[in-house]
């Protein structure tokens, strides 16, 4: 009786959301082509808004692309921060030798 009923419930939810009406209308329009696509799948992703097969793959090839340029931009960008650092720590060390210098009584005086 409690599947019975989570079944129902589910029924609902799906009646209620309008993916029952979007499924009907793309079997629908599924049946009605005179020619078939060969890919009834795709046929119904296109149909609900998803990238066809050859979209997807061309969008994973575009993300892969991106992904190695990112790779490639934050390690020059980590490679720049740490030359930042040696500067920055040398100029430190640098400033420091000087003002040490600086305030270091001199022989002669």
């Amino acid at each position: 009786m409690e599947k019975e009923a989570k079944k129902e419930a589910f029924r609902k939810y799906l009646e209620s959301s309008g993916v029952l009406d979007a499924l009907t209308k793309v079997l629908v329009a599924l049946y009605e082509q005179n020619d078939k696509p060969s890919s009834a799948v795709e046929f119904v992703q296109q149909k609900l808004g998803g990238p066809t097969v050859s979209e997807y793959e061309k969008l994973q090839g575009e993300m892969l692309d991106l992904q190695i340029k990112y790779n490639e931009l934050l390690a020059a960008h980590q490679e720049t921060c740490r030359q930042f650092e040696e500067i920055k720590n040398s100029s430190t060390t640098t400033s420091s030798k000087e003002t040490i210098d600086e305030e270091a009584p001199k022989d002669g005086l």
